[in-house]
């Protein structure tokens, strides 16, 4: 009986340890452990794909004087929130592929939580910022540079800024004093708000509550931002009488929907997934996860030299110096 009871109270004691100092476990891609090694390998090309493409991105727009107006700007602000994103997951994500180094602490978690979701808004307001921008050129062209001036921009990134840290530190801050009661197995190889907060046994409403408010002031203002945007500068272009003029204005919207199709619809789906799909195999929730942060990263910058003249030509010019006088610009910007 007295050893019973001496165990009882040791049990009491690991529990309220583990309460303070939770551990986390993540998870890489569930059934196919054995395959990490492998599955590391193109994982590593995509997040060296991420880097060198956003670096030679804002390296072209920094050094080419040519480049210095609004719409690169927001690209360079792009390129920075894309790297964000694809350095606050590699380290946990290549770690838990190569050496299954699972376990994260509690304070280690909500560090790159600050930067993952804070990269995700400001990617999301960058986006808005863009359409903006589009909108600007196209439906009011004679006064965009009067609109967009570099302390307007400037302003812009200031207010996106602020939005993100205020929201996001309110989040960890709301997220810090919940009592988790046992090692916890995260779903990704990441950590994830909503996939932290339930595994809390704590009363978590105030949380939701200011994750549904965070999520309205974010992604509740940015996409009806850019749709109206869309609108107007569809309406606007149909009035243009010119067939060519009309395909002009088009096309210098194209890598930007790219931009955007590649940013929200992996987000949207992943969203919908960890709320309705719980009959959905694991392993399809963590692919879902890895390329809702993977893909934009990698792929925003090859739309926009292949799609962005200027900033082709500038990347060639830096390549290959003595072919830029013989490039040829098949796709018009």
């Amino acid at each position: 009986m007295r050893t019973f009871a001496t165990n009882s109270k040791h049990i009491k004691i690991l529990s309220n340890i583990t309460s303070t100092f939770p551990t986390f476990l993540l998870t890489g891609i569930p059934g196919l452990e054995s395959a990490h090694a492998w599955i590391s390998i193109p994982f590593s090309c995509l997040y060296v794909i991420a880097l060198s493409g956003n670096s030679m991105i804002l390296f072209v727009i920094i050094t080419q004087q040519s480049l210095h107006e609004p719409m690169y700007y927001f690209l360079s602000m792009l390129s920075v929130t894309d790297l964000g994103l694809t350095v606050s997951t590699m380290s946990t994500t290549l770690a838990v592929l190569w050496f299954n180094a699972r376990e994260i602490s509690l304070d280690s978690c909500l560090i790159q939580m600050f930067f993952l979701h804070g990269f995700t808004v400001m990617e999301s307001g960058v986006l808005m910022a863009m359409a903006f921008d589009r909108y600007v050129a196209i439906c009011n062209p004679l006064r965009y540079t009067t609109i967009l001036t570099n302390s307007r921009i400037f302003q812009l990134g200031l207010v996106m800024t602020i939005r993100t840290v205020v929201l996001i530190v309110t989040i960890i801050v709301l997220l810090k004093p919940l009592s988790f009661c046992r090692i916890n197995v995260l779903s990704h190889s990441y950590c994830y708000h909503p996939d932290i907060l339930k595994l809390s046994c704590s009363d978590t409403r105030a949380n939701s509550i200011f994750g549904l408010i965070a999520l309205v002031l974010t992604t509740g203002i940015d996409t009806p931002s850019i749709v109206v945007s869309y609108i107007l500068i569809i309406r606007s272009v149909l009035s243009i009488a010119s067939p060519e003029e009309r395909h002009k204005a088009f096309s210098t919207c194209v890598s930007h929907i790219g931009a955007v199709a590649i940013f929200y619809i992996p987000m949207t789906t992943l969203s919908l997934v960890h709320r309705y799909g719980h009959s959905v195999p694991k392993v399809v929730h963590s692919m879902m996860a890895n390329i809702y942060l993977i893909l934009p990263p990698v792929l925003n910058p090859i739309i926009y030299s292949v799609k962005t003249k200027q900033i082709r030509k500038a990347i060639l010019k830096i390549l290959h110096p003595s072919l830029t006088s013989n490039v040829v610009n098949p796709i018009p910007f």
